[in-house]
């Protein structure tokens, strides 16, 4: 019985794992949104605790919600969109990477972008 349990604890580390670019991608658009709702709410605290009643603040958060939304989907679209035996192939390795780049560029870089251009807005209007 002892055997049987070690060689099977040592068949399943062994093993080698096989890549699924649909998961991958799927993992990171799921990190990238807690990321990127993090960043968001940090970013507009700022803007919702200065002076003045604007409303500005609260379309920030509106346009930023929508704007991460339909690049995540697209995303996902794009890799569900394979088959199984594509999912596992290795020659999506650069297409992956290049989106995953896209994908945390936007997630990273979208709220302080909007921030900053509302953020202007708001200092050259009122």
């Amino acid at each position: 019985m002892a055997n049987a349990w070690d060689n099977s604890v040592t068949e399943t580390h062994t093993a080698p794992r096989s890549i699924d670019w649909r998961k991958r991608m799927s993992d990171n658009i799921a990190y990238a949104l807690l990321v990127y709702t993090a960043l968001q709410i940090f970013m507009t605290m700022g803007a919702l605790h200065g002076k003045g009643g604007s409303i500005l603040p609260y379309f920030a958060l509106v346009v930023l919600v929508a704007a991460i939304i339909p690049a995540c989907r697209r995303f996902e679209k794009r890799w569900n969109r394979l088959n199984d035996d594509q999912a596992a192939s290795p020659e999506f390795a650069s297409c992956y990477r290049r989106d995953q780049m896209w994908l945390w560029a936007l997630a990273i870089g979208l709220p302080f972008l909007l921030t900053g251009v509302f953020w202007v807005l708001a200092h050259t209007v009122g």
